[in-house]
């Protein structure tokens, strides 16, 4: 397990993210409301509406979207215990899935688009008020969850860049501390036994600064801890877009 050695902000980091994913409920929850007044008002409109929709593609996006949440915690528990690779593979399966329910919903939506099944439509204008208000619920409130998963594979893909980038440590050696070795010296890399390892170095009145580059293999205790609460935000932003896809979907694909 690795060591929780939080950074200071780690409590502040913590209520930005849930105040942020606050006001995302704040969000979903009027057009909810608006969905439920409007469905009181226009039940059977909102029943032969919904028979449109394609309901195994909605399905298939359901699983989709609980199988990425599934994914990212694994991600998520396995950086903490140090299991960076595992965490990256689950890390890209998740984005997998993200891109893979973009897609099933670009199909969807074109496939209405092409039969007139758009807000503004001659098509949709011939059908009843209640139909029209169904798929302009139906397009703002998917649109704009799509437009949340959009964001959530930025941020999860930026996530993977920082976790599988190979973590560096770098040394300075400047002018003043070379000062007291100029002339005839030699800088080497030895082992415990006092063998030199590699190329040396011969050190000449020209040289002002050395710059030394530590690139070692990721283990555990070289895992960032600020990585790890990062990780941990961003599974919660994605957790929210999943329960929030848990709602849209039975509300339109299911209430026939």
């Amino acid at each position: 397990m690795v060591a929780h050695k939080h950074p200071s902000d780690v409590i502040g980091a913590k209520i930005a993210m849930w105040m942020f994913l606050f006001t995302e409920v704040l969000l979903f929850g009027g057009l909810f409301i608006a969905y439920a007044v409007y469905r009181a008002k226009y039940p059977l409109d909102f029943h032969n509406a919904a028979i449109e929709l394609n309901t195994a593609l909605g399905g298939l996006n359901t699983l989709v979207l609980l199988t990425s949440s599934l994914t990212v915690a694994v991600s998520i528990e396995a950086l903490q215990r140090g299991n960076r690779k595992l965490s990256i593979w689950m890390l890209v399966v998740t984005i997998v899935c993200a891109a893979t329910f973009i897609v099933i919903k670009y199909f969807e939506w074109g496939h209405k688009f092409h039969i007139g099944l758009y807000p503004g439509s001659e098509e949709l204008l011939s059908h009843s008020s209640g139909e029209y208000v169904f798929f302009s619920l139906y397009y703002v409130m998917t649109g704009l969850h799509g437009v949340h998963v959009l964001l959530g594979i930025a941020v999860l893909g930026t996530m993977l860049y920082f976790i599988a980038r190979k973590p560096r440590d770098l040394e300075k050696m400047n002018y003043d501390i070379l000062k007291p070795i100029r002339g005839k010296s030699r800088l080497a890399v030895v082992d415990e036994h006092g063998k030199e390892l590699g190329n040396v170095l011969n050190i000449d009145g020209t040289t002002e600064y050395i710059e030394i580059k530590v690139i070692s293999e990721p283990t555990a205790d070289k895992i960032n801890p600020r990585h790890i609460i990062q990780l941990e935000n961003s599974g919660l932003y994605w957790h929210i877009v999943d329960v929030i896809w848990i709602f849209l979907f039975p509300l339109f694909y299911l209430i026939t």
